[in-house]
């Protein structure tokens, strides 16, 4: 993706891929010399390695669903390129690759040009940082909303079979 073409999409809403685990639909932030930040609604800022994205979607007639406002004075972690970034997020808790086979959380230890070290609970984890996609910092809080959804139509599904 071309850094000249990325940049007069900033504050568009937009989809990443079409498809897939990856995808997503956020808020264009900000256009860094090898990657993106995107502000979505579920997952938060997720910065994209620019090498990594197939494609990018604007729908200019209707525009596609985001309900988040972005204040005016909104803070989050950038660099001037990936290997900056990756500096600035050192010791925070990270999800790299949101989906699929390789999808990795922990704290982010230590980066060197070939890997970086991730620790999760008893493991210490060396990906290659080639092969990340995108990451994001902090927890994600799960909505109370969903979380109580959830609950009920597990019991209504739990009592439909019983019944039957």
């Amino acid at each position: 993706m071309n850094k000249e073409m990325l940049q007069t999409l900033v504050g568009k809403v937009m989809k990443v891929d079409r498809g897939g685990p990856e995808s997503r639909i956020g808020k264009l932030l900000h256009v860094a010399e090898d990657f993106f930040t995107v502000l979505t609604e579920d997952d938060g800022v997720v910065y994209y390695r620019t090498q990594h994205v197939k494609s990018l979607t604007e729908n200019s007639k209707s525009g596609l669903q985001f309900d988040v406002e972005v204040p005016e004075v909104f803070n989050y972690i950038t660099g001037e390129n990936f290997d900056a970034l990756m500096g600035n997020l050192q010791y925070q808790w990270v999800n790299i690759n949101r989906g699929g086979p390789e999808k990795l959380d922990g704290v982010l230890h230590s980066i060197n040009d070939d890997y970086l070290t991730i620790v999760k609970n008893e493991e210490v984890i060396r990906l290659a940082t080639y092969h990340v996609k995108n990451i994001s910092y902090g927890l994600k809080i799960e909505k109370p909303e969903e979380m109580s959804n959830e609950n009920e139509d597990n019991k209504s599904k739990g009592k439909s079979k019983k019944d039957k």
